[in-house]
């Protein structure tokens, strides 16, 4: 049986201007859930289009990591809508569990499960990734995606992703990178600050434009107190061994993977 979690929450708020306030004060789980709640119902044609087509190649190339041994039951973290819990079901005949602060997303994810005729395999549920609601060692394998950036603690985040998976799991994930060329990197600040925001605004309308300008500092802001080097360490430290990482398009993407010690 597939193992479920708490019953989703619903947010209340859709203003950019309040989105920010809950940035400042330090609370980043509301502000992920209020800053994703009004995106659902295009989300999966626009993360294609704003990210140049190659959100679903890195996703892809996460779950190269997890696959290539019999799996049981498969974690996926801010699975939002169900888009990597959907080809991991596929990919590794697994059972699959994802989960993701908002209920907005995982209401799009439900459908999308049934679509692809995965109801039976795929259980979606809200909960957040610093508290799983989840034994030790329940899980075979894990991804993760576009979720450090979102919490308060990142390694307090990943000894808790440790805690419940099973000694010598995979687990990968995927995440948004700074192009470590100062040549593709001016390129990519450029896109992020500039045709960012009136790409989504052109396509998604407000909510769109309110991610776009939020996304480039974001991502920079996140490197600068993190660097990748810290990414390492961290996921060494949470109890992670032979881990690894690879710039995907120029470094727009960053993969990661390793295995539970």
């Amino acid at each position: 049986m597939l193992p479920a979690g708490p019953a989703p929450t619903t947010t209340t708020s859709n203003s950019p201007a309040k989105r920010i306030s809950y940035a400042r004060v330090g609370d980043p789980n509301r502000f992920a859930q209020e800053l994703f709640d009004a995106l659902p119902d295009r989300y999966d044609l626009l993360a294609e289009v704003l990210s140049l087509g190659q959100n679903r190649r890195w996703r892809r190339a996460m779950v190269d990591h997890v696959t290539g041994r019999p799996l049981r039951l498969a974690l996926d973290v801010a699975s939002g809508t169900a888009g990597v819990a959907i080809q991991l079901a596929h990919r590794t005949g697994a059972d699959v569990v994802g989960l993701d602060l908002t209920e907005a997303m995982l209401r799009r994810g439900q459908a999308n499960v049934a679509r692809a005729g995965l109801t039976g395999r795929v259980a979606l549920s809200a909960g957040r990734a610093e508290q799983l609601p989840f034994p030790d060692a329940t899980f075979d394998a894990l991804t993760f995606t576009y979720l450090l950036r979102y919490v308060a603690d990142p390694l307090a985040t990943l000894h808790e992703l440790a805690r419940v998976v099973k000694p010598g799991a995979p687990v990968a994930s995927l995440e948004f990178f700074v192009p470590p060329s100062p040549f593709w990197r001016g390129g990519w600040w450029l896109y992020t600050r500039a045709v960012l925001p009136a790409a989504g605004w052109v396509t998604g309308g407000r909510e769109w434009y309110g991610v776009g300008r939020f996304l480039g500092p974001n991502i920079s802001r996140h490197y600068q107190a993190y660097p990748l080097e810290w990414h390492r360490e961290a996921w060494e430290k949470a109890g992670f061994t032979d881990v690894g990482t690879r710039a995907m398009s120029l470094g727009g993407g960053l993969v990661m993977w390793g295995t539970r010690a």
